[in-house]
């Protein structure tokens, strides 16, 4: 059996993937073929990551202020937007911070590797320093520094689909041997040992789907990825069934709605409040700012449970946007994993999208009542400030490998130039007439 991942062949041919316009333009005007290609444009992938990016980004902020004004003017803030305000803060930063990292080159993400996972694991440890730690839900995961809250995890998850990448590439020919995996073993044992003793189960499962995906399109032989997976499944049984809580939440889970086994003021309470707002948005929401879930009931309305509040506000239609967005976002990662040839970039690209695309698809399945309660953000979009400053640097990184495809320097140079000499053209004034 051949090893998963061995083979990604880039897509399409080099005539499609031509970046003059003339040869865009040229042939059948109809509508598929005009989007077959600007499919197969080289600069499609970077345009669909970047643009489902600032559109999710876009409707957190927005849903982060609807979900969090009330909750924040009445908890002694001060003001409704107090949330929203440091939110915004993180995401003028971090799209900065994505913008700037996308024109590293492929070169330099693999010089910054070592020194990346490196600092991650190093901030693991603040957690568990006396008076910077924070416990909070019972997990103890997070830093307080100088008034600023955060969760060191989220910037090993970039820390280390980034590594795991340049690792699995290096060792490409010689995976064959569990001596060469034990770096890999090592760093992971010490990622997920920190975040599980902090007992924070949630980011533990996302790190291991991260590096799940990162072994799956690496080329790591069938029998090690199985038994990492056979691994990661005793492990989670295990947390699950030595902790009291975690198997109300499971329980509450398969009992549903059933009204003979239903606590709905303990467990039930939290996922029949999410279901609550759901349900009541209908097709087209009760209007933005209009949520009364958000009036307390819901716990976590801005943070872990906001697409229950996008549902209720915005209906199906704005819940199905949203899906959408996450659903371009996903095929544009796999995209640039497909059409390049970089194992690398392949393998990266591959446990970013199971960072993201699996954890919204985790998030959005608590909100809707087919999984337990487990306390993760839905990206880009939940309140958090270390979650959408490391997720943005994440996908700032793919990014550039967007932009190292074959042609799309080319094209995005070529576009730059077009749009200068619009603007020259716009700018030279009119010769007076005499």
């Amino acid at each position: 059996m051949s090893s998963p991942g061995r083979t990604a062949p880039r897509t399409g041919s080099a005539q499609a993937r031509s970046t003059r316009p003339q040869d865009f333009l040229r042939g059948d005007t109809g509508v598929l073929a005009v989007l077959r290609r600007i499919h197969d444009l080289p600069v499609t992938s970077y345009y669909l990551v970047l643009a489902a990016t600032l559109a999710l980004t876009g409707i957190g902020l927005v849903m982060v202020l609807s979900a969090s004004s009330i909750t924040s003017y009445a908890g002694g803030e001060g003001s409704s937007f107090s949330v929203v305000g440091r939110q915004a803060a993180f995401a003028v930063v971090g799209l900065l911070a994505m913008l700037g990292l996308s024109f590293v080159p492929l070169r330099g993400w693999r010089m910054i590797a070592p020194f990346a996972i490196f600092i991650g694991i190093a901030l693991q440890v603040l957690p568990f320093i006396p008076g910077l730690g924070r416990t909070v839900n019972g997990s103890t995961s997070w830093v307080s520094i100088g008034g600023i809250q955060g969760q060191p995890a989220e910037f090993v998850k970039a820390a280390l689909a980034l590594w795991l990448g340049v690792f699995l590439a290096n060792k490409a020919h010689r995976l064959r041997s569990l001596k060469e995996m034990m770096p890999a073993v090592a760093v992971l044992g010490i990622v997920l040992g920190f975040i599980l003793y902090g007992r924070d189960l949630g980011t533990g499962l996302i790190i291991m789907g991260l590096a799940l995906g990162a072994l799956f399109v690496g080329g790591v032989p069938w029998r090690y990825f199985l038994g990492a997976l056979a691994a990661i499944g005793v492990v989670v049984t295990l947390m699950v069934i030595t902790s009291a809580n975690r198997m109300a939440r499971v329980r509450a889970m398969l009992t549903g709605s059933d009204s003979a086994e239903m606590d709905p003021l303990g467990q039930h309470w939290q996922s029949n409040h999410g279901l609550y707002a759901l349900a009541s948005g209908g097709w087209f929401g009760v209007g933005l700012g209009a949520s009364r879930e958000k009036w307390s009931w819901l716990p976590e309305a801005h943070n872990d449970f906001i697409f229950a509040i996008i549902g209720e506000e915005l209906g199906l239609l704005g819940s199905v946007v949203v899906l959408l967005l996450f659903a371009a976002l996903g095929y544009g990662l796999v995209r640039i994993i497909m059409r390049s040839r970089d194992r690398f970039v392949q393998t990266s690209t591959a446990a970013v999208f199971m960072w993201l695309v699996g954890q919204a698809a985790v998030n959005i399945g608590v909100v809707a009542g087919v999984l337990p309660v487990i306390g993760v953000p839905l990206p880009l979009v939940s309140y958090g400030g270390s979650a959408l400053l490391a997720t943005l640097i994440a996908i700032g990184m793919v990014l550039s490998f967007a932009r190292a495809e074959e042609g799309a320097r080319e094209a995005m140079r070529a576009q730059s130039n077009r749009v200068r000499s619009s603007l020259a053209v716009l700018a030279r004034r009119p010769a007076r007439q005499k």
